[in-house]
């Protein structure tokens, strides 16, 4: 189908409200992006759900790396977004400018040249995201490991989708279909997904993450509004079973623990601590289950569920914007009030 096509036939649904829910923030940036929230029409609402790892990263564990920097002898790597999320009282970036020793990094590997050029430095990775960045940690354990490096530790929030995901449909926000994480799911397959889909009724496509992609993944879920199913609309990449090497490499280091989601408090199971043969490397991931909401005017956890489009958010466009973000989501371009003010939605 071209576009036009595509477009038409989504302009033309006509069934009950459907509340889709995006849970990848690629696909939120992507959608902001392209203009594909104009093209929808009044029973067809996109919502961003919490698909941004930058966005669900908690404040406690941001707390907990600051403190972490005032050791002394304590260099911090972390990814460019991480450094401007809101702790409790400041951000990484705040804590730089005030003399922590804090990096950023491009790959996880880099950590391993860091610490063999400087071996009476100890250096602490922050390894925050989903199921797609966790083979690049494992593959940083591994280094660790095969190379008996005793210079770098792990302070990880790393999450997986699924639990999050049936979290949200237990919680009755009104989202009646999804458009699967993408990225995700090349590395664990869509399999997952059936479960929570037959269980609530709930349809599912996997999209990619061109604009004529995600726009024919919502035509597809508009067909199949009100019944369960997942199909997958990106099999060039996802498979049912997803990367069994990957999938592997996370397995031989990595176990599930509770998490604590930025707004959605504690998900059983919804994340990866290092395996007990590995906790000398980790340095208290396991005690990070809790998120203390230090501002009570943000609204991110109501934008995360669906409850709140970003532009209702009292802060949204004045206390809170690029350049002095309040909450979490505005601080990534995958974050929902970050794409809803770059874009003027």
């Amino acid at each position: 189908m071209e576009v036009e096509e595509i477009v038409s036939g989504i302009r033309a649904y006509d069934g009950p409200q459907l509340n889709i829910m995006e849970v990848c923030g690629s696909h939120t940036g992507a959608i902001a992006k392209a203009g594909i929230y104009d093209l929808m029409p009044d029973k067809i609402r996109l919502i961003s759900g919490p698909g941004c790892p930058v966005c669900v990263t908690g404040s406690d564990y941001i707390d907990r790396l600051i403190e972490l920097t005032r050791e002394a002898n304590t260099s911090l790597l972390t990814f460019g977004d991480l450094i401007r999320i809101p702790g409790s009282s400041k951000s990484l970036s705040m804590a730089k400018g005030e003399g922590a020793d804090i990096r950023i990094v491009y790959s996880p590997l880099d950590a391993v040249t860091l610490a063999k050029e400087n071996p009476n430095r100890r250096f602490i990775f922050a390894a925050v995201g989903f199921e797609t960045t966790a083979p690049v940690y494992a593959l940083l354990i591994d280094e660790i490991v095969k190379n008996k490096i005793d210079n770098i530790k792990i302070l990880s929030a790393i999450k997986t989708m699924p639990k999050v995901i049936e979290t949200i449909c237990q919680r009755k926000s009104g989202v009646n279909a999804f458009l699967a994480p993408g990225h995700v799911a090349v590395v664990s397959g869509y399999q997952a997904y059936e479960e929570i889909s037959k269980k609530y009724g709930i349809p599912f496509v996997v999209a990619g993450f061109e604009p004529k992609l995600i726009l024919e993944a919502i035509y597809i879920l508009s067909k199949m509004a009100g019944r369960a199913g997942v199909y997958n609309d990106y099999a060039s990449l996802v498979e049912k079973k997803g990367n069994p090497k990957a999938l592997s490499l996370i397995e031989k280091y990595f176990q599930p623990c509770d998490a604590a989601w930025r707004g959605l408090g504690l998900v059983k199971d919804s994340g990866l601590v290092l395996k007990d043969k590995y906790s000398y490397l980790d340095l208290g991931s396991k005690d990070l289950i809790e998120d203390h909401k230090k501002n009570p005017l943000c609204s991110c956890d109501k934008v995360l569920l669906g409850l709140m489009e970003p532009k209702d958010c009292p802060l949204f466009g004045k206390a809170c914007n690029p350049v002095h973000p309040q909450g979490a989501c505005m601080v990534s371009t995958e974050g929902a009030c970050n794409a809803y003010f770059s874009y003027q939605i």
